[in-house]
């Protein structure tokens, strides 16, 4: 009753602050002034009680309208497969279809959707504290882990983290924890406790279900020691693995997993969240939509403007500024040098997350190099700077060159090489690359 009360309260409140942001920012013709406004309505709104009644239902989660139905089938007809791999890009909904499916057999519900079952069940599920639903994610020690860290370690962030938002990245889950020079991964301690949860029986007496997110961050020992228990899994173990990178997962393991691809979402999809869940204007959903990409989780960012610890359109722009002018001015070289020891301070995680945004960056000015101007989304906010400007200087003779040397920095800082060393190097390789013609 209590539940069902506090549902009523919300909608109400959310309709009503819905009719006020649509007044209020009727009279701002400002994009950014929209998106503050929106931002501190959030917070107003931002209930924990709204979440748990409404998170885990099938008709939440955005699009995947084919897997639903598959995965659904399944559990209606008793067919369930023992491992199941779901691989897609970031923000496609790959965590909340599992724990949305982990709902619907654990609690025996009815009709496609999580209503119907054991209601005592669905209650669990509204905090993730349901005794036979495991997790493992990936982890790193920090003040209070300094040895050994396994996901259990860390199940109250996780718990936190994901109620808030089952579409967050891993770059997330690594700000949540506060990861510095560290990189995560998912260890054999995560692996021998994925044993023993296993080898107990279920406390309802159905299911045990294993989420491994991110699976592609296990380590060796790990992998060899889940390899052996999906070879002989336990009677009514069900493992859901999460991925976005497939091919980095072994083979042995991925070879005894049924496999289900994730697509990026339509704009349409997200656009039409954005303004139902987020009270946007046509406008701005659909260019909000648009830069998505079909993640889900970078229009949340985007929406709730909370990008900018860190700034890496600032640190793009001062970068590819200082390698175009080294050529003639050798003195930039020392501006290059200052903004690796820069970059080389944020910490490996930030490191590569931000060499992956400088790929895109340069990816989005080849296509406005070639005319494909549908498909250019960024729009730079930095002074004096835009993709029509930098487009001229990336074209099909460097863009490969400067693509592979991306990539191998990112190759070098994730095998812990010294971060100033390889961003020093590739900043002096893209003065020379960046004038080839």
């Amino acid at each position: 009753m209590l539940l069902v009360f506090s549902s009523m309260f919300f909608k109400i409140n959310l309709r009503y602050n819905s009719f006020v942001i649509n007044r209020i920012a009727f009279a701002f013709q400002n994009y950014s002034l929209k998106m503050t406004l929106l931002k501190a309505l959030l917070k107003i709104t931002n209930s924990k009680i709204l979440q748990y009644i409404c998170s885990m239902l099938f008709s939440s989660i955005l699009g995947q309208d084919y897997i639903k139905n598959h995965l659904l089938k399944s559990a209606l007809t008793g067919r369930i497969p023992h491992a199941q791999l779901f691989v897609g890009p970031e923000g496609s909904g790959t965590l909340a279809m599992a724990i949305a499916y982990a709902q619907f057999v654990l609690c025996l519900n009815q009709d496609q959707e999580n209503t119907g079952g054991n209601e005592n069940c669905n209650l669990k599920f509204q905090s993730l504290t349901h005794p036979d639903l495991h997790f493992v994610y990936p982890n790193v020690t920090n003040e209070d882990v300094k040895t050994k860290p396994k996901s259990a370690d860390f199940i109250a962030d996780w718990r936190e983290f994901v109620l808030n938002n089952p579409y967050a990245s891993l770059f997330d889950w690594y700000k949540h924890l506060g990861v510095q020079n560290k990189q995560g991964e998912i260890r054999v301690e995560d692996a021998q406790d994925i044993l023993k949860s296993l080898a107990l029986k279920s406390f309802e007496g159905g299911y045990k279900i294993m989420i491994v997110w991110m699976a592609d961050k296990m380590n060796i020992a790990a992998s060899n020691k889940l390899l052996k228990l999906l070879e002989e899994p336990p009677e009514k173990t069900l493992f859901l693995l999460i991925t976005e990178n497939e091919e980095d997962i072994i083979q042995t393991i991925r070879s005894r997993c049924q496999v289900l691809n994730f697509s990026a979402l339509p704009e349409a999809v997200i656009k039409k969240e954005l303004i139902e869940k987020y009270f946007l204007d046509d406008a701005s959903a659909s260019k909000v939509a648009h830069q998505a990409q079909g993640n889900y989780n970078k229009a949340l960012h985007i929406v709730k403007n909370d990008t900018t610890d860190f700034p890496f359109e600032k640190w793009f722009v001062a970068w590819v500024r200082a390698a175009f002018s080294a050529k003639k001015n050798a003195s930039a070289i020392q501006d290059l040098i200052l903004w690796s020891e820069e970059i080389a301070s944020l910490g490996r995680e930030g490191q590569k997350q931000f060499l992956n945004y400088c790929i895109e960056m340069f990816r989005q000015a080849l296509l406005q190099n070639y005319e494909t101007k549908k498909l250019v989304y960024l729009e730079p906010s930095a002074e004096n700077f835009s993709i029509q400007k930098f487009s001229p200087f990336v074209n099909g003779n460097n863009i490969n060159a400067i693509f592979n040397e991306l990539s191998d920095a990112i190759y070098h800082i994730e095998r812990n090489g010294n971060a100033k060393i390889i961003l020093t190097d590739l900043s002096i390789k893209l003065t020379r690359l960046i004038h080839k013609n």
